[in-house]
């Protein structure tokens, strides 16, 4: 079995200042303890790095260095893993989002979808519910 973070659960653990913060912690450290297979594409651990050394979304961010340094915590487990995308992932992409009109903020969304999808990887944890789009992704909310 295995499974996928977003992106906004990351900047959640990492972001004291959000009420859910210790509730996104507490997920993630048992994510990193063990278990199922634990996936990452490069685009959402790059997208933490922008997100939390930004000056203008966070009121305390993270440096660069301090950023990259989780970003090698989050990878150091043995049971994680950093998915690329497959032979194929246009024409995947363009079968995926036939469905309806993808545009702005749900270009990355539709990219995280595809590449999972490549990868047989169902389960998303994530707080965005526009991944329900997506019928082929078990999205989960750890934080409610």
């Amino acid at each position: 079995m295995s499974y996928a973070l977003d992106v906004n659960i990351l900047v959640c653990a990492t972001n004291g200042g959000d009420p859910r913060n210790p509730k996104a912690i507490r997920f993630l450290e048992s994510c990193l303890a063990g278990g199922d297979v634990l996936c990452f594409t490069w685009p959402v651990l790059m997208s933490f790095v922008r997100i939390v050394t930004d000056t203008r979304i966070l009121a305390a961010p993270l440096s660069p260095r301090e950023a990259l340094t989780n970003v090698e915590r989050f990878l150091t487990p043995a049971h994680a893993r950093v998915l690329l995308e497959g032979e194929g992932f246009l024409e995947a992409y363009r079968e995926t989002t036939a469905a309806f009109p993808v545009r702005g903020k749900l270009v990355p969304d539709a990219h995280l979808a595809v590449t999972l999808k490549q990868h047989g990887v169902r389960t998303l944890y994530s707080a965005d519910t526009d991944f329900r789009k997506f019928p082929f992704l078990d999205v989960r909310n750890p934080l409610v």
